[in-house]
């Protein structure tokens, strides 16, 4: 792991102390991740990109942008936020062709109420969420839940 990624865990993880705020993390994290993508699968793309692939969208670019930045960081946390993105991107995909609601409308309601969560969070820590700080944050989040995952795992970072 390199200092730079145990530096911003480290401080990402001093204002997420409270059990009660880690499990609102838990739930709210990956719920702004993927309605946040949502959002931004939702915006329209030009003919002409749409053409090159039904998966070329403003949400695709983002990740692609996210993942470059989590490979300098650690290329294994890199390689499991690849699987998330997809996987995200899969259920995007499944939501907007199922949906009874436009897909932009269920994410701007997950992400309203998961950030209202985040913030609530936030109040029984005691402490102001990361980002406020430092907007690079808002991609440690996930890292921070997903380096968890691989020390249960036992798997390096």
């Amino acid at each position: 792991m390199s200092t730079t990624l145990n530096a911003l865990l480290t401080e990402y993880g001093d204002s997420h102390q409270n059990p009660t705020n880690k499990l609102v993390h838990w739930i709210c994290v990956p719920l702004i991740m993927f309605s946040l993508l949502g959002l931004l699968w939702s915006v329209p793309m030009p003919a002409g990109v749409r053409a090159l692939s039904p998966w070329l969208n403003l949400a695709t670019v983002v990740m692609v942008l996210a993942v470059v930045y989590y490979f300098r960081l650690s290329v294994p946390l890199a390689i499991g936020m690849v699987l998330i993105s997809a996987a995200m991107a899969l259920g995007l995909k499944q939501l907007e062709a199922n949906a009874v609601l436009p897909l932009w409308a269920i994410c701007l309601i997950i992400f309203v109420v998961a950030w209202i969560g985040q913030f609530w969070g936030h109040k029984v820590e005691g402490k102001k969420p990361s980002f406020l700080k430092d907007l690079q944050f808002l991609l440690i989040g996930p890292l921070w839940l997903l380096h968890f995952v691989y020390r249960r795992l036992g798997w390096q970072y």
